[in-house]
């Protein structure tokens, strides 16, 4: 992976905080990235080339005056108020090579300094072991900081962790051992075919990054919520709530005004343009 600086920018030091998505159902962690990204008035410093992310490009996602810049696939901005530096993917990784593509971005991460990582992603309702809505959209995480995948300051937020991790269980412990270096576990991961119910979570995309993350030594959490396709703003909100409360940040909505939040202006489209009145 490539990390190539814009003309005229150049990578902050004090921006030693990492937060980024995981493509998973309903593109959650994209659209709280998006989000974030507007409303902390982030700028854009350059891009990262990796050869495992498939090629797009489109429109500024951002500005509503055209400025003839182009968004491509994986894209670094800064917050320099906020030591915050966030990475937004718009497309997918190649099939099959999504561990690899997880390495690559654990070692951007520990060559541009970064100490701390929150990867934002979302579950598969359907999933959903124990539905709870008397309080809202629910928040579960993983974090680096004890063995078992447990956070005391997640737990003070009042957010659960991932019942499902488990470093025993063999998906997991097939992730731990590849992102460690083991190319001895490279045969033992089970076939797409003979994936059981408990294989689910580990075959996601934050599982992968959350296990290269941690093998390099950072501080990662994961930060994730269930929902099915479709109007997922009202998740991306969420996650974007979450996040700016794990890292102390000041959120448009604290004061509980989620209309606050500084809307992408892609957000216009994200569901595809209106229709057609002459079909009417």
């Amino acid at each position: 992976m490539e990390f190539i600086v814009e003309d005229g920018k150049q990578v902050n030091e004090h921006c030693s905080r990492l937060v980024l998505p995981a493509l998973s159902i309903g593109n959650v962690g994209q659209l709280a990235v998006d989000l974030l990204i507007s409303s902390l008035r982030a700028e854009r410093i350059g891009l990262l080339d990796d050869p495992y992310v498939l090629p797009c490009v489109g429109n500024d996602a951002y500005g509503p005056v055209p400025q003839g810049e182009l968004a491509l696939p994986l894209e670094a901005y800064d917050s320099t108020s906020n030591g915050l530096t966030l990475v937004q993917q718009r497309s997918p990784v190649v099939k099959g090579m999504m561990i690899e593509f997880a390495k690559n971005l654990a070692d951007f991460a520990v060559a541009s300094g970064k100490k701390r990582v929150v990867v934002l992603s979302s579950l598969d309702f359907g999933r959903w072991q124990r539905i709870d809505m008397s309080s809202g959209l629910q928040t579960y995480y993983l974090s680096s900081s004890n063995p078992d995948g447990t956070d005391d300051l997640c737990e003070r937020l009042g957010w659960k962790k991932l019942p499902e991790y488990n470093l025993d269980q063999r998906c997991w412990k097939y992730l731990r051992t590849v992102a460690e270096g083991n190319s001895a576990a490279e045969d033992t991961l089970p076939a797409e075919d003979d994936f059981e119910e408990e294989d689910y979570y580990p075959s996601l995309p934050f599982s992968a990054l959350f296990s290269c993350f941690k093998a390099k030594g950072l501080e990662v959490t994961c930060l994730l919520c269930y929902c099915s396709e479709g109007d997922n703003i009202p998740e991306a909100i969420h996650l974007a709530e979450a996040t700016c409360r794990l890292l102390g940040i000041s959120s448009p909505d604290s004061h509980g005004d989620s209309s606050d939040w500084v809307i992408p202006f892609s957000w216009n489209s994200v569901y595809g343009p209106p229709p057609d009145i002459s079909m009417f």
